[in-house]
């Protein structure tokens, strides 16, 4: 009998890896549920717990912060401990239950005179405080899920498998499939039956999610699994062995994301704090232990995630500022069709679709000729075009129609001008910290990147805050003044970009010295 054994190759559809089709529909349905739920968020706050504006950003802008630190440490406890299996089955139940809560809405907000003769705002204290702990649950849980599925796909192919880029192609057209039907599903469904509604179709589409994952396990050929599973049963403290540890400091975690979105400021303090400590390791170790070929491109690596943070702060006005904009001072009637304003929230996923073929090739048919432009001038491509974006949107507001409303052409370029500023910056950020930093600090620097785009969201609602109006139970008291204040923010903000991403431009010959070759 022959000792050779033959490995039986996984099974493929359309010349990819079963597998990778889980994950496409688990990502598409955890995407669908977020963006379902981020959608409807900045109404919820303003409409239903009657939050002014500034405080509605502000809760808003400490939820997609935290949503983009946990990752870090979800991707962390996934590589070393739990394996990717387990963080995403623990990220995907988090979320359900979150997603759950969170069509939980209770009583509507009321105003109140009190015996002062003042106005009082009475909110439902209890099913307040179910809405905090659901933000918490989902924070939590888009920890443990987002990396870590993404590193699943990459373990179904080899390192030089020719079909790997192609695979995370398909993985991204999924995202963009779940967060382009979640707007327009779970925005028509909040905004026209009630909050419940929109709320529950999202926790819906996780539960989907989960049971896809669950029930595709045999196509992902134990790539989902830890190498050394025994670190777990490990005892490590009281008893507990190394997986009830983490799950008991998951629970004490969620306890203190529910305190944290509770208390908006200490997210900024904790962001400032963090990206102190960061910006201090990062220049330590490119000034004492590297060399000067290795610390220039580190710096320049340092500059970029600068750079995406001015990009973010004003692309992520999306679900804050531009939403409320849409929904008060938008003409949204299509051929007789309301268009309910979280609906627009699809406008960026659907240009995606149209769109990133086109740049991909377009930067194909460049590198060909030897025109395509370096990192740091894509970089300062995609601040202009989100600079561009909001000119365009003070261009329109200046011409309002007869009703005093904005045609809604203009909100449709403002989003094309910033998704091609997204194709343009976003593709090109992480792949840029792998290749410009030094090997044994990669981990740490991919930790820096996702530290500054959670920065970004920070920024963005401080940014939102000043376009904040006066509101009695939910509606503007002025809404030309609204208006205005809100078109001035644009304009300043505009111009800002426009200037930044000049003065890239002009800086990215010194800064592609830098690369010394990388492109």
């Amino acid at each position: 009998m022959s000792d050779i054994t033959i490995e039986k190759q996984p099974d493929e559809l359309f010349g990819h890896p079963k597998g990778l089709f889980i994950l496409f529909l688990t990502e598409m349905w955890e995407r669908f549920s977020y963006y379902g739920m981020r959608g409807l968020l900045i109404f919820y706050l303003t409409q239903h717990f009657l939050f002014s504006d500034e405080k509605s950003f502000a809760i808003y802008g400490a939820y997609t912060a935290l949503v983009f630190l946990t990752p870090v440490l979800g991707g962390a406890l996934a590589d070393r401990y739990l394996g990717a299996r387990k963080a995403v089955i623990l990220g995907a139940i988090l979320l359900v239950l979150g997603h759950a809560g969170m069509a939980i809405e209770g009583p509507p907000a009321i105003e109140a005179v009190n015996g002062a003769g003042f106005t009082d705002i009475v909110r439902d204290q209890f099913y307040l405080q179910v809405f905090y702990l659901s933000l918490a649950l989902i924070i939590a849980g888009v920890g443990f899920l987002k990396a870590n599925i993404s590193t699943i796909v990459g373990s179904l192919y080899e390192q030089d498998d020719p079909r790997r880029d192609s695979g995370f192609t398909l993985f991204y057209m999924g995202i963009n499939l779940g967060s382009f039907s979640a707007s327009l599903l779970c925005g028509y469904l909040g905004q026209t039956y009630g909050w419940a509604y929109g709320f529950g179709a999202a926790g819906v589409g996780m539960l989907f999610g989960l049971i896809v994952f669950l029930k595709g396990q045999r196509l992902l050929m134990g790539y989902t699994e830890l190498h050394n599973s025994t670190v777990l049963k490990e005892s490590v403290w009281l008893g507990l062995n190394r997986e009830g540890l983490i799950y008991a400091g998951t629970f004490i975690g969620v306890l203190v994301l529910w305190q944290l979105i509770q208390h908006q400021q200490r997210v900024g303090d904790v962001l400032g704090g963090f990206g102190a400590v960061v910006l201090a390791v990062i220049l330590f170790y490119a000034f004492n232990k590297c060399k000067p070929e290795e610390r220039d491109r580190m710096l320049v690596a340092s500059v970029l995630m600068f750079m995406s943070v001015i990009f973010f702060a004003l692309f992520e006005q999306a679900g804050s500022s531009l939403n409320l904009l849409a929904d008060r001072h938008m003409d949204r009637q299509v051929l007789g069709i309301d268009i309910k304003a979280s609906q627009l929230q699809s406008l960026n996923p659907l240009f995606i679709f149209i769109f990133a073929p086109i740049v991909s090739v377009g930067w194909i048919w460049l590198a060909r000729r030897g025109w395509e432009p370096s990192t740091p001038l894509k970089f300062a491509l995609g601040i202009l075009l989100v600079g561009l974006g909001f000119l365009v949107m003070v261009y329109g507001a200046s011409h309002t129609e007869a009703n005093g409303q904005v045609a809604l052409i203009w909100l449709v370029l403002l989003y094309l001008l910033h998704t091609l500023g997204e194709l343009s910056l976003s593709p090109v950020g992480l792949s840029m910290i792998t290749r410009l930093s030094v090997k044994r600090m990669v981990g740490f620097m991919m930790g820096a990147w996702f530290l500054s785009l959670s920065a970004a969201s920070f920024i963005a609602a401080q940014i939102a805050k000043v376009t904040g109006a006066e509101t009695h139970s939910g509606e503007v008291m002025d809404k030309a003044a609204a208006l205005n204040s809100t078109i001035d923010v644009y304009w300043n903000v505009g111009c800002m970009a426009v200037l930044i991403a000049l003065s890239l431009a002009i800086l990215s010959p010194f800064l592609k010295k830098g690369m010394h070759g990388v492109h």
